[in-house]
């Protein structure tokens, strides 16, 4: 049967694509789907507080109802794409028993309005939308859960702070803070930005604010309102409400996803203080549970399952007897997992970095650098360096499922717009997990510049893989004087084998994200005692 769907839905967007139309919204659709264990109703409309028109589709067990009606799922559409998305899980659900409601937010879709990024109108949307299932569907109020991929993701989380009926939900390659996805350290999301933008012009109805926001952003202006506008978007600030009736909640993200990074995620788990668990995959954006949409066995979406089977069925999945935060460790075959987050016992690895010589790279030292006299060593901006976070989007997928990561020879760094330091060989494997942190001194010649770390694992022939990396951005640098500059890389679960060496590149560019000026700056590296520069390592035992 799900193979028949899945020729359905490739049927469905092929006639799509063909059909001529005017670009944005996307709306179709497909056809019933002949079932022994549902029925399928793909024409569901739902009128929302202000008349707007939502569309939907439904999957109804064709099983006898319980006498307190059946468990309900709700699934939100993902950026670009509308209520189809979770057809193939949908129908798995149903399959058990799940009364299955997918909805296209509003402006995706066949859905009217403008899209608001789990603002309030997609907030009453959600509230108009469990109004129409308790009305038409025999479902058990009681035993509602909600799940999306990214942007479904995000108001998922938020629709379980602010609409009390929604008893659990499941997040996947989602946000906690959506000003620090955006801005975090004060650096635009060029790649994604730019991406989320054209494509959401391309197939949705798009409110102008949205460009306008990430305009702001690149050009660096209009920031307070900005960051207001994303603030009231971020779930953080209404986890008090998640809190206060114990709603349960899992998460999933993926270490290289460069539009959501795992940062603020972990931050979000970790002020949760109900029922929790979080997985960390491997890949890039929605990629660790993409895979599941299609029918493929996948991690994510089995968890999915027994989360919902635990919570909305009463079934003892065994899901809350595992340790409730998993990290795939990247480039090797198993998972770490943890009892919480942050890690209980965890130890943290400082490094100190010293300068650079005339014709040697700088030292990453376990003692504190203290030179007879200053040192300084200095970079240029203008150009890109070999350090690099590789091909957005599909570096990431390389590295995740085909163990071809971002690799590069060390000492092809230029020394004239990039920086390198490395430690002594290692003697010991060391087990990096979560998230690292720089500390520099440097002195600026503009009052606006940029910085990117890439951390690496340096093998003996002097070829470095990229661990993760981490941006920093001033726009009011005190010019020409020295400051400390501190700063998160993106989390990671990274294994350094013994005689290995770790690394570590600070250049001016990369292509993930916006520049704060094309003029030309230069900026210092400051050595001397009493001034230390740092990278610090979390880690875990070997």
């Amino acid at each position: 049967m799900l193979k028949r769907l899945s020729i359905i839905i490739l049927f469905s967007f092929l006639n799509f694509i063909f059909t001529p139309k005017s670009i944005a919204n996307i709306c179709f659709e497909i056809p019933s789907i002949p079932s022994d264990s549902f029925h399928f109703d793909d024409s569901i409309k739902v009128s929302s507080y202000d008349s707007v028109e939502i569309a939907a589709n439904l999957f109804t067990p064709k099983l006898s109802t319980p006498a307190s009606g059946f468990p309900a799922i709700i699934f939100v559409n993902s950026w670009v794409l509308d209520e189809h998305e979770y057809l193939l899980q949908a129908a798995q659900f149903a399959q058990k028993g799940y009364l299955v409601l997918s909805y296209s937010a509003r402006g995706w879709g066949c859905s009217g309005g403008q899209v608001d990024v789990a603002g309030s109108k997609d907030m009453q949307d959600l509230s108009a939308i469990v109004d129409w299932l308790q009305a038409n569907a025999q479902v058990d109020s009681d035993n509602i859960g909600i799940s999306g991929i990214s942007y479904g993701s995000g108001i998922s989380l938020m629709g379980l702070a602010k609409e009390p009926r929604i008893k659990t939900a499941v997040a996947m390659s989602t946000w906690g803070s959506l000003t620090d996805s955006l801005f975090q350290h004060e650096t635009p999301r060029l790649f994604w930005g730019f991406f989320l933008v054209s494509s959401g012009l391309l197939t949705a109805n798009l409110d102008p604010v949205i460009v306008q926001n990430y305009q702001n952003l690149i050009l660096h202006q209009n920031i307070p309102e900005t960051l207001e506008w994303a603030e009231q978007r971020s779930v953080d600030n209404v986890i008090g409400l998640i809190n206060e009736r114990n709603a349960p909640v899992y998460l999933a993200n993926n270490f290289g996803d460069n539009l959501f990074q795992l940062n603020n995620l972990l931050k979000f788990y970790k002020q949760l203080t109900g029922p929790k668990k979080i997985d960390l995959n491997q890949g890039t954006h929605a990629s660790g549970e993409g895979f599941g949409l299609v029918g493929l066995e996948n991690y994510t979406w089995s968890n999915t399952h027994r989360w919902f089977d635990y919570w909305l069925k009463d079934i003892d999945t065994e899901i809350m007897q595992e340790q409730p935060v998993s990290m795939d460790v990247d480039l090797a075959d198993y998972r770490d997992e943890f009892a919480d987050w942050p890690i209980p016992n965890q130890l943290e690895k400082t490094f100190y970095l010293g300068a650079r010589g005339l014709f040697s790279n700088g030292d990453l030292r376990d003692s504190p650098y203290s030179p007879w006299w200053s040192r300084t060593n200095t970079i240029l901006s203008g150009l890109d360096t070999f350090a690099t976070t590789g091909i957005p989007v599909l570096s990431a997928i390389l590295d995740a499922h085909l163990d071809l990561p971002v690799k590069i020879p060390v000492n092809a760094i230029s020394r004239v717009n990039g920086i390198f330091f490395d430690t002594p060989t290692l003697q010991q494997n060391l087990k990096i997990r979560g998230i690292p942190k720089v500390k520099l001194n440097v002195e600026p010649s503009s009052s606006k510049m940029q910085l990117v770390a890439y951390l690496y694992d340096v093998a003996p022939n002097g070829m470095g893989t990229l661990i993760t990396h981490g941006p920093v951005t001033l726009h009011r640098a005190s010019k020409s004087k020295t400051q400390s500059v501190e700063w998160e890389l993106v989390a990671t679960a990274y294994d350094v084998p013994a005689g290995h060496k770790i690394g570590i590149a600070f250049d001016t560019f990369d292509i993930l994200y916006g520049v704060p000026t094309i003029l030309p700056y230069s900026v210092k590296f400051k050595f001397k005692s009493g001034l230390d520069s740092s990278l610090s390592l979390p880690t875990v035992g070997q």
